[in-house]
Parts: structure tokens; sequence; C-alpha cells
């Protein structure tokens, strides 16, 4: 069998993490999974605990800052096709500290580092394979004001790239607010990601649906993982990362794909809308 080979970003810990081992169990032995992140002794340790498990798939890691365009597009170019991306780096998000003094941080990863990865392995990605985000249901047109829903519904990647970069000056000049933007800065953030993969989407859709390639964001659901911990107070309903990974692998794993998926938000198999069936 011809081997495939899956990229997943920021996979050192949590979804990542889990990620990539369930991909690898679930993956034949000639295939490889690139487990990647920018701290390389946290990829070695990671690599080496799953590996010690015997996963069916190799793991191997790659040391990769999601933030550096030209290192993102290096890996792209380094590996030449793909079977399997995932984007899901993310950024630290602290309650408590001014949107001022972290939206930099957080949007250079969940929202740069999305981008960039969107660019330069969508091109690679062989036929019948997967290019998959790792957004939220925050990520849908109902958390903004429906005054700012016509800066990201039917945009281009360079469209949506534009409002990102305009929405962060306004949270650093301190206007975000007063030009309707939430102050929570996940929010816009989860939306752009949403809208970058849907704008990619929509320029490939025919011939990839005609491939069976499948471009699409999803939705892990509520995660007990470090970085959501302090943000929510009840977990009673939450998931662990290895239970939050299984339909995601699902879904990448499916031998085809379906048309109403594709281009989408999906969360556990099922389409989130985008924007809400009748006016606010």
């Amino acid at each position: 069998m011809t081997e495939r080979i899956a990229v997943v970003t920021g996979a050192n810990q949590g979804i990542g993490y889990a990620l990539v081992e369930e991909l690898a169990n679930r993956m034949n032995p000639e295939d490889r999974v690139l487990l990647t992140g920018r701290n390389p002794e946290r990829v070695a340790a990671a690599v080496t605990e799953i590996n010690s498990r015997g996963p069916r798939a190799r793991v191997e890691g790659k040391t990769l800052d999601v933030t550096d365009e030209g290192a993102v597009r290096g890996l792209a170019e380094e590996l030449g096709v793909v079977d399997i991306v995932v984007s899901n780096a993310v950024g630290p998000l602290e309650p408590g500290k001014a949107p001022g003094e972290q939206v930099d941080g957080f949007v250079d990863v969940a929202n740069l580092g999305a981008q960039y990865v969107l660019r330069a392995f969508g091109p690679r990605v062989r036929a019948g394979g997967r290019l998959i985000v790792v957004a939220s249901s925050l990520g849908t047109l109902e958390q903004l004001p429906e005054g700012l829903w016509g800066r990201f519904d039917g945009a281009s990647l360079e469209d949506v790239e534009k409002v990102v970069e305009e929405w962060r000056a306004a949270v650093h000049d301190g206007t975000a607010v007063a030009q309707g933007w939430p102050e929570w800065i996940n929010l816009p953030s989860k939306v752009a990601q949403v809208a970058a993969v849907r704008a990619v989407a929509a320029e490939r859709r025919e011939q990839d649906l005609a491939d069976s390639t499948l471009i699409a964001s999803v939705c892990p659901g509520l995660v007990d993982t470090r970085a959501s911990r302090p943000w929510f107070d009840d977990f009673s309903q939450a998931k662990s990362p290895a239970e939050a990974v299984k339909p995601i692998a699902d879904l990448i794993l499916a031998d085809h794909v379906d048309p109403a998926q594709y281009g989408e938000l999906v969360r556990d198999g099922k389409v989130l809308a985008w924007k809400p069936s009748a006016p606010r």
C-alpha cells in the first residue's frame, strides 16, 4: 500500500497530542504521523511517549513554529505531498488580562498559523486527502453582532486576513468594542478561523468533491485541557482529549466525503450552521 503522511500542528499536548495518537493507532504500519510543535524538547518527549505504546503507524517529530510562514512553507515543500493536515495550534489566552496585551500572541498562532497552513499545504494535499482546522462552535457568525457578518460571509482568504489585521489594530488602539467587536478575543478569532476554511473550500469545492478530498473546520466540544481550565467552572460534561478526538478522527479517516460537510464547521459528525437560518 502507498504510504500516507499526516501532519498535526500544536501536537505536543492536549487535543493535538491525542489526535496524533488516535490517527497513529488507526492508520497503517507503513503510514507516518508527524507530531509538530515549536519546542523541540517537548516534541521529542511526546513522540517518545506515544511510540512507547506501540501505535500501528510511525510517529515522528518535527519542530514547527506556525507563526513562521517560511517554516510552514518549508515543511510543506520538504514533504512534497501529504494526505492529512490538521491545523490545531492555539496561542495562550488568560482571563483577567487585557485584550491588547494578548491579542498578538493569540492571533499569530490561531489565525495567522491556520492561514499559513491553509496556503502552504492546501496545494499539496493529495487527492482524497483531508485539510482540517480545529476551531470551535464559537466560530459561527451568531457570535458576532449582525453588522459584522458581512466582513466574513462570502469573504476570500485575502479578505479574512485583512479583517483579522483590522480587528487586531482596533484592539490595540482601543476602538474594537465601539466597532462592535466582542471584548473576548477568542470569538472574532474563531469566526475568522472558520471563515478562512470556508474561503479556501469555496475555491476548490467542485474538484475536491470529485476527488473525495475534504476541507473542513471541526469543533471538539468542551474538552478538559490546560488551555480551557481557566475559562470554565463546570467540567462535569467535558470530554477528555482522547474522547474529543475520536469523532474528528472518524471524519478524517472516513472512506467517503459527505458534500454537506465540505467547507463547514463539524462537531461530532454534525454540521454547525454558519449563520442563523432567520435574521435576528
